[in-house]
């Protein structure tokens, strides 16, 4: 007999009443600590007080209206994610894959709106835009499309990391080129930022546009507010989500007035996003974490986790070979698939998220303390040391 939640997730037995920080509380009172936030999601850790304040501010004052009428605390987060980034406008959105479905549209609509007919969007292997019928097209992976076609037509993806691939493929028929800065759920691989200037190039030339996905590397993850800072380049239109609700359903498409031209009235609609709720707590956690000082702060916390986890990887040469990323967006490349060592975690009340390309994700709340960080590594490493005891 089927369950009665669908059975798509292999849930790990593990069950939480309440969160603190970086760390989640069992019914039985065990503490865990949390180097998953949820999938990069609780960006300001589990119940952060301000986050908890705004939203029960705005819940006994308003939860929908819907996008019938114009709403004010939409209105303030579009402002200060204009404020802060390259975008001029912004729709607001439930959730990742939402974002990664407009985002798609607008492309296309652009290009519609300007009579020509492109429509080809070019791709990366391994990446992870989400599981929409059109987000999956875009990554092209078995594990992702087999069985769900036929496919939306117009994706195609290109070796990972292979520059020479994308100045032979793009061209008059691009519609845009679609990539994460920073693959997540590819394995915690970074673009360098050569590369990324060299993309932002072949867009310019060619008139296609870039679209990048941020929803996982993006709300101050590398120590910038978007990963895409570091190469000092703009994207015409960025999938932004996760972090940017702190835990509460939020995304958003971020766009040039250029690239949004298309998108008139009755184009694009969603009951539910750009919500009071939803935009009240991603209004405070913008304010958060656009701030310089907190920026900062990421990345003395990064370099200090990057060292440990360095010296971590040199204490068991046999288990790690590496370790990847920027910031607090790490990955162990390891010699074998990472179930093992995200159960060997689990032993030692950590948790950790599996990935592509035999890695162990890392993605702590960007709150996590310098004490929270020791302690993790020292979980870490007697998950390691008990796995490779066991072998």
């Amino acid at each position: 007999m089927i369950p009665t939640v669908l059975p798509t997730y292999n849930r790990a037995p593990l069950s939480f009443v309440r969160g603190e920080g970086s760390w989640l509380i069992a019914a039985d009172g065990s503490r865990y600590l949390d180097l998953g936030a949820g999938i990069a999601v609780n960006a300001l850790g589990h119940a952060d007080p301000r986050l908890v304040a705004a939203l029960g501010e705005q819940a006994a004052k308003l939860w929908h209206v819907s996008n019938l009428y114009e709403i004010p605390e939409q209105q303030r987060l579009a402002d200060l994610l204009t404020a802060h980034t390259f975008a001029d406008t912004v729709f607001v959105t439930n959730s990742g894959t939402e974002a990664a479905e407009l985002a798609i549209k607008m492309a296309r609509k652009h290009w519609h709106d300007k009579g020509e007919p492109r429509a080809e969007i070019l791709t990366f292997e391994g990446a992870f835009h989400g599981r929409s019928t059109g987000a999956i097209a875009a990554s092209g992976a078995e594990k992702m499309v087999k069985g769900f076609g036929p496919l939306m037509p117009g994706f195609r993806v290109l070796p990972w990391g292979d520059i020479k691939a994308l100045e032979a493929a793009i061209g008059p028929q691009t519609c845009a080129v679609m990539l994460e800065p920073i693959q997540g759920e590819g394995g915690i691989r970074p673009l360098p930022d050569a590369d990324l200037r060299r993309i932002r190039q072949l867009c310019d030339e060619s008139g296609a546009l870039l679209i990048l996905d941020e929803v996982q590397c993006g709300m101050g993850r590398t120590g910038r507010l978007f990963a895409h800072e570091w190469a000092g380049i703009s994207p015409d239109i960025m999938m932004v989500a996760k972090g940017i609700g702190g835990g509460f359903p939020l995304g958003a498409v971020l766009a040039t007035e250029r690239a949004a031209s298309g998108m008139v009235a009755g184009t694009h609609g969603s009951t539910y996003g750009g919500n009071p709720l939803a935009c009240a707590v991603g209004a405070r956690v913008v304010e958060i974490i656009a701030d310089p000082a907190f920026l900062a702060e990421v990345g003395r916390k990064a370099a200090l986790l990057r060292q440990k986890l360095e010296a971590l990887a040199a204490s068991h040469p046999g288990l790690i070979d590496s370790v990847r990323g920027q910031g607090l967006i790490l990955g162990l490349k390891l010699k074998a698939a990472p179930a093992d060592l995200v159960r060997a975690g689990y032993d030692q009340h950590l948790l950790t998220v599996p990935a592509a390309d035999n890695t162990l994700r890392l993605l702590p709340p960007l709150t996590i303390t310098d004490a929270e960080i020791a302690e993790a590594v020292a979980r870490l490493d007697r998950a390691a040391t008990a796995l490779e005891g066991a072998r």
